[in-house]
């Protein structure tokens, strides 16, 4: 990831309905959730939530999938370890000792 791509998903995971849609998501993976459940989730209208969906889906964060009459979106699980991997390399710059602290967050529970 570069710092282009690093920048275009912070920038999508800042608005709190694209954050609280995304991390819903993750937490379905890797079955996913139609499109119309995410909606009810958000409380938002159909249009208004498509328009964050796309923001999630040009930064690559989301993806979609027909099942029959369905869309069924997915997180995209890869773009946030390179998200993760990006800002854990380039904060530590390589001092592991500086990111044990973080590992151990990510394991402990």
């Amino acid at each position: 990831m570069d710092m282009s791509d690093a920048l275009a998903a912070l920038a999508a995971l800042s608005h709190p309905t694209r954050l609280d849609a995304f991390r819903l998501l993750v937490r379905h993976s890797p079955n996913g959730l139609p499109t119309g459940a995410l909606v009810d989730a958000s409380g938002l209208t159909q249009s208004t939530f498509s328009t964050h969906l796309a923001v999630l889906a040009k930064a690559d964060l989301v993806t979609a999938e027909k099942r029959g009459r369905q869309q069924v979106q997915h997180a995209r699980l890869d773009t946030l370890r390179q998200l993760m991997t990006f800002l854990a390399k380039d904060c530590c710059e390589g001092r592991a000792e500086l990111c044990e602290p973080l590992i151990a967050d990510l394991t402990c529970c």
